[in-house]
């Protein structure tokens, strides 16, 4: 079913080069969910899709130029990329990461809108990782302390860094040697106190509020 184009997310482009920019645009324009601008064009985007190959110090420049020079959320098209890259490319405001190698127009459509709702999404195995090096911090370095995440315990970063990696709640019972009812009154908590709508609103809160 068509959106009308007052629902429509609008999203300007900037490759490294012409073949990607042309690639992702011929992607984008089919869709009915994006409408794709031009950068001089009067109205603003709400979404910027960058893409890149690496993310070298060139590249977080041309990252920090749209930050600079644009309002609109930022979403990255890239090859390669870690956790340390992923982590500087959210603090230049890009907190939708996709892999060139997943960036089919679905998955380019669902990121863009989860960005334009002021959601982030990064790839699962990246948001993993990092959670994990987060709840290490936490456990050997903030709590001996009495000290904390934005309100998260050890725990509760435990929980949403196996959800982060695709487990159900029965999996990270299991995992964690809690009953289920114990993993989904974490969850409950933790969507409550911050005001968080689902799991994957909770896993995005983590990133976009310096957990990662």
């Amino acid at each position: 079913m068509h959106q009308k184009t007052g629902d429509r997310v609008t999203v300007a482009l900037r490759a490294g080069d012409p073949v990607s920019q042309a690639g992702v645009a011929s992607q984008l324009r089919t869709r009915p969910e994006v409408k794709v601008i031009d950068w001089d064009e009067p109205d603003a985007p709400q979404v910027v899709v960058v893409v890149l190959d690496v993310l070298d110090d060139g590249a977080l420049r041309v990252l920090r130029q749209v930050q600079r020079t644009s309002a609109a959320r930022g979403v990255l098209v890239t090859t390669h990329i870690d956790e340390q890259q992923l982590v500087n490319a959210a603090e230049c405001g890009f907190v939708g990461v996709v892999r060139r190698a997943e960036a089919t127009p679905e998955r380019l459509v669902q990121v863009i809108g989860a960005v334009a709702k002021g959601e982030g999404r990064v790839p699962p195995d990246l948001l993993g990782s990092l959670l994990e090096q987060v709840g290490r911090l936490q456990g050997q370095v903030l709590a001996p302390n009495g000290l904390n995440f934005t309100g998260l315990a050890a725990r509760e970063i435990e929980v949403l860094r196996l959800v982060a990696e695709g487990y159900d709640t029965a999996d990270i019972a299991m995992k964690l040697s809690y009953s289920e009812r114990t993993i989904k009154n974490v969850l409950h908590a933790v969507m409550t106190r911050l005001n968080l709508r689902n799991r994957s609103h909770a896993v995005a809160y983590a990133l976009r509020q310096g957990l990662i």
